[in-house]
């Protein structure tokens, strides 16, 4: 396993946290639906500016993707506006552990028959066994 990938997901994960932290107050004093539409204006001014001096030249034309492949750009602002909604409710800590566990639980099974064109990745009693974790730390937190 490559531990610096690993070491960039997990401080990624933690750039969730902190977003969920700014945007459900944002949220709750400008609306969600400003709150997500500030999120996504900000990062696609950010993106543009990375695509117009770091992408690759020659790279297939977006548009001749297979559409199904653009759902990513609206599952995006569905993710955002939950943390925006739910944030502030239930706070970070439920949220994210929330977002984790479906997360994990629709992953292991993406893996498991190969879907979006991933190669299969047959889900064991282990991954099983940490999706259970994952479930027991949502019960306990949301027992508190």
């Amino acid at each position: 396993m490559n531990i610096l990938l690993i070491l960039v997901v997990v401080l990624g994960g933690m750039g969730l946290s902190v977003e969920a932290g700014l945007i459900g107050p944002l949220g709750s004093e400008v609306g969600q639906l400003w709150a997500t539409m500030s999120i996504f204006g900000v990062g696609a001014a950010l993106t543009l500016l990375l695509v117009l001096f770091f992408s690759p030249r020659g790279a297939p034309a977006y548009t001749s993707q297979p559409a199904w492949t653009l759902l990513g750009g609206v599952l995006g602002p569905v993710y955002v506006i939950v943390l925006t909604l739910t944030t502030p409710v239930i706070g970070i800590g439920m949220t994210m552990i929330g977002i984790l566990s479906g997360q994990v639980a629709k992953s292991l099974l993406i893996d498991h028959y190969g879907w979006f064109g991933t190669e299969p990745k047959p889900v064991g009693r282990e991954r099983l066994l940490a999706l259970l974790f994952i479930v027991a730390a949502l019960v306990l937190i949301a027992w508190q």
